[in-house]
């Protein structure tokens, strides 16, 4: 009952309508925090696009300056040199088919999956368990490569994917609140300048529609693109 008299007062102290600098909506965010956890910061941006065409189909990677405030486990699955290579870039787990044998049966407990090219042709049969958690390994997110060590050390640092959803909204992490306003407003600026460089050549009118920030129990506070540039 506390959180919710809590939310109730949060809401009514500012105008839901309005969109507010992004200082000013950072700050918001870490004013409405009232739980005991450190709550992640996330960002959700309205595009106008159409998930369903290609072109539309916005999916990018990119590094935080602060990172995500997030430990990331990651599965590598590879051969030979490769494996080895992974090891010693930090990855959590390391395999092929003793691991593709434990996704079969269900064993998903990984953040990010990286994989090699030549592991996608067993990996790709297991799109059904993969594809609904968002970890099937794809090129366009940097997690098929032969580069498996740049691609750990960047995952593990807190670099983030951009994928547009069937809505043409994107969720992104960006840092926690236990960050200061101008490690988390570096975040979003990142992610903002990395959308807008993403922007489909299809898109004639207006491409940002909507962007708000919350944390994880607070409500979303409306930023003012306009602050950003």
């Amino acid at each position: 009952m506390s959180l919710s008299k809590n939310m109730k007062s949060a809401t009514e102290s500012y105008d839901k309508l309005k969109s507010y600098p992004l200082v000013e909506a950072v700050d918001m965010v870490k004013e409405f925090k009232y739980t005991q956890f450190d709550e992640s910061v996330d960002l959700a941006i309205n595009l106008d696009v159409d998930p369903r065409h290609a072109e539309d189909n916005i999916r990018v990677t990119t590094p935080l300056p602060h990172g995500t405030g997030k430990t990331v486990t990651v599965l590598v699955l590879a051969q030979g040199p490769k494996e080895k290579e992974a090891q010693e870039a930090g990855a959590d787990f390391v395999g092929n088919k003793d691991y593709l044998t434990k996704i079969k049966n269900g064993w998903t407990d990984v953040d990010k999956i990286i994989a090699t090219p030549d592991m996608m042709g067993e990996l790709g049969k297991l799109g059904r368990i993969l594809g609904p958690k968002g970890l099937m390994p794809n090129p366009k997110s940097g997690t098929v490569t032969m580069d498996v060590a740049k691609a750990v050390k960047d995952f593990k640092a807190g670099q983030v994917e951009l994928r547009v959803e069937k809505t043409g909204i994107i969720h992104v992490p960006c840092g926690k609140v236990s960050f200061g306003t101008e490690k988390l407003v570096e975040n979003i600026q990142t992610v903002y300048d990395m959308v807008m460089k993403a922007r489909p050549a299809s898109v004639k009118g207006q491409y940002l529609e909507k962007m708000s920030v919350s944390s994880t129990m607070g409500p979303g506070i409306q930023i003012d693109p306009a602050s950003i540039r």
